[in-house]
């Protein structure tokens, strides 16, 4: 009986978490930003990318939080630039990925148990003014 509903829980959460990370999820809880995207845009957020020109919502919508924020200060001005990783086992397979991890997961469960992870940036998006204007993705 314990099991049963311990696994209840289990199936749950996991719902929980990967329902989070699909574009179709964030439309559906931000219908007003999706709304006021271009035709375009929508179509492009729906398959999970990013264009240049994109608002911060837009990008957020598309591909969800990221995994760190970074600003950049030079002659033209200052950005911000989002970086997206996951992390990766020695042999180049992913474990695991996404913001969520840092506030949600047990850390023994990720941490503990993979001593031979690494971070592997794969896509980041620059900022000017509060729109894309530079997009960087792994080409692997």
């Amino acid at each position: 009986m314990k099991s049963s509903l311990f696994l209840s829980v289990l199936m749950m959460a996991v719902a929980l978490f990967s329902g989070c990370s699909t574009p179709d999820a964030r439309i559906k809880r931000s219908p007003e930003v999706f709304a006021s995207l271009t035709p375009e845009q929508q179509a492009l957020v729906k398959e999970g990318k990013v264009a240049i020109g994109f608002s911060e919502d837009a990008v957020l919508l598309a591909v969800g939080e990221p995994s760190r924020k970074w600003s950049r200060t030079e002659a033209a001005g200052v950005s911000e630039l989002w970086s997206y990783t996951t992390w990766e086992n020695g042999y180049g397979h992913p474990l695991y990925q996404g913001f969520y991890h840092r506030y949600y997961a047990p850390s023994a469960f990720y941490y503990s148990d993979f001593p031979a992870r690494r971070e592997h940036e794969y896509f980041k998006v620059v900022f000017k003014d509060g729109r894309v204007v530079a997009i960087e993705q792994d080409s692997r």
